[in-house]
C-alpha cells in the first residue's frame, strides 16, 4: 500500500456542485481527488420564466434529462414536482437516472454509451413522430440531440433550468493544483470544461495541466484535447465514471504507459 504521499493523485474537473460522488470513488480506490472544476453551474438567469417552462412542459410525451444538474436544478425551482406517469422519463447517463431516483422518479438509460449517441439508440426516443419532448438542461452544449429528434419528426421544447459559466478558481485551488505531486493525471468529460481549463487558467497552471496525462470521454475530446496541444491524451472506454477512473489509475501504476490507449499528437 503507498503512503499518502504516494497515492495517485487525480484531477477532478467537474462542476462543484456534481463532483462529489467521483470524489468519493477515487477515494475509494486509494487515490486523492484534486479539485479543478472546468465549469460552474448557476441557476437559470430568470427562475420565474424556467419555472413556467417547466409546468408547461408537463404536457409533453417525453422528458430527457441530460446529466444529474438538469435534475437538481428542475426539482430547485419546483420542490413539488411530479411528473405524470404517462411521461417517459429518459436519462443521458446512470448518474442522471439515480438523481431522479432519488427524487421518486423512475427513468430509462442507455446501457452503453452514456451522451446524446447513446439516448438516440434508445426504442422509446426511436419512434417520436408527432410526440412534443421536453429537454431539462442548459443552454449550449453539442447542440446533437435536439436537432435528430427535430429530424425524426418531434417537437422539441428546450426548458434551461440552469447555465453553465466559467468558474472562479481560488488562489488556494490554483496552487494546490500547481504543487501536487505525480502520479497525476486529470479526469475530463465536458469539452466547454477543457476548453475553459486551458484558455483561463493562469499560464503556470496551464501548462502543468497540459504536461499531465489527460483521460477524456470520448474520441470527439480527444480530438479537442489535442488540439488544445495537450501531451499525453488516453481515452476511456466510456464516459462512465468507472471507466475514466480505471484508466487513469491503470496510467499512473508503474508500467501503466504501456497498458494504456494514447492518442497521438500530431
Amino acid at each position: 500500500m503507498r503512503t499518502r504521499e504516494g497515492r495517485p493523485r487525480i484531477v477532478v474537473t467537474r462542476p462543484t456542485l456534481t463532483a462529489a460522488p467521483l470524489r468519493r470513488a477515487i477515494r475509494r480506490r486509494g487515490a486523492e481527488p484534486l479539485g479543478l472544476p472546468g465549469l460552474a453551474l448557476e441557476p437559470a438567469a430568470d427562475p420565474a420564466d424556467a419555472r413556467r417552462h417547466l409546468r408547461a412542459a408537463l404536457s409533453s410525451q417525453v422528458w430527457i434529462f441530460t446529466s444529474p444538474a438538469a435534475v437538481h436544478f428542475a426539482w430547485t425551482l419546483v420542490p413539488d414536482l411530479r411528473l405524470p406517469q404517462r411521461i417517459s422519463v429518459v436519462a443521458v447517463g446512470r448518474g442522471t437516472a439515480q438523481a431522479l431516483a432519488r427524487v421518486g422518479v423512475t427513468a430509462i438509460a442507455p446501457a452503453g454509451r452514456e451522451d446524446s449517441e447513446g439516448m438516440l439508440a434508445l426504442p422509446v426516443l426511436g419512434a417520436v413522430e408527432g410526440q412534443t419532448l421536453a429537454l431539462i438542461g442548459a443552454p449550449g452544449g453539442r447542440d446533437l440531440l435536439a436537432p435528430a429528434l427535430h429530424a425524426r419528426g418531434a417537437t422539441v421544447q428546450p426548458v434551461h433550468v440552469y447555465r453553465r459559466t466559467l468558474p472562479m478558481w481560488r488562489p488556494a485551488q490554483i496552487d494546490a493544483f500547481c504543487r501536487a505531486e505525480e502520479p497525476l493525471a486529470t479526469l475530463v468529460s465536458s469539452g466547454e470544461a477543457l476548453d475553459n481549463l486551458s484558455r483561463h487558467l493562469p499560464p503556470p497552471a496551464s501548462a502543468r495541466l497540459r504536461g499531465v496525462p489527460v483521460v477524456v470521454s470520448s474520441e470527439r475530446l480527444a480530438g479537442l484535447a489535442r488540439d488544445l496541444r495537450f501531451g499525453e491524451i488516453l481515452v476511456a472506454r466510456s464516459p462512465a465514471p468507472a471507466d475514466l477512473l480505471d484508466t487513469a489509475l491503470a496510467r499512473l501504476q508503474p508500467g501503466g504507459e504501456g497498458r494504456s490507449r494514447t492518442v497521438p499528437v500530431s
